[in-house]
């Protein structure tokens, strides 16, 4: 028992000696541990504060970035609707100068049938005079027997249809002769 006593006890060497220890094993840590460990601490601080700031930099990049790249695609359709509006004007007007040249051709073509309708019109009625002219002269002749002579047959007749065409067929009696 009287060792579990002993321990009890307070031995004030044994305080004193642990003390001085105690404070040896501190500076100990202190110059060889705590030194290079707070220092080791802090170098790692500053390096996960730089890599901090270097992720909020990159982050703040990549938001421009991304800014950039959405403005740029918004310019891309703004010019793709730009192309695609110009290429439909273009169309619409390709349409308009075909259409009237085609109305152009058609009126052209008209006019050139009702050009080519009119000579030949007057050409059948130059035949159609001729051959009247003819006919009536035969006709004038059996009739007279000979009394006036052909030049004078076709001046008359000649009258004769010239009377008639002035008049439009208006069932008026022609120039007398």
């Amino acid at each position: 028992m009287v060792l579990a006593a002993n321990l009890l006890s307070a031995n004030v060497g044994l305080v004193i000696w642990l003390t001085v220890v105690f404070l040896a094993l501190l500076l100990l840590l202190r110059r060889y541990a705590w030194g290079p460990i707070t220092t080791a601490l802090s170098e790692r601080e500053k390096t996960i504060a730089a890599s901090m700031n270097r992720a909020e930099e990159a982050l703040a990049e990549s938001r421009r970035i991304q800014e950039s790249n959405q403005q740029a695609r918004r310019e891309a359709e703004q010019d793709a609707q730009r192309l695609l509006r110009e290429a439909h004007e273009e169309a619409q007007r390709i349409r308009d100068r075909e259409a009237q040249r085609t109305q152009e051709e058609i009126t052209a073509m008209r006019e050139q049938a009702r050009e080519e309708i009119e000579r030949d019109k007057e050409r059948a009625l130059q035949a159609l005079r001729s051959e009247v002219s003819d006919l009536a002269i035969l006709a004038a002749e059996k009739v007279l027997q000979e009394n006036l002579d052909t030049s004078r047959q076709r001046a008359l007749v000649n009258r004769f249809i010239d009377g008639l065409t002035s008049h439009g067929g208006n069932n008026q009696p022609p120039y007398q002769a």
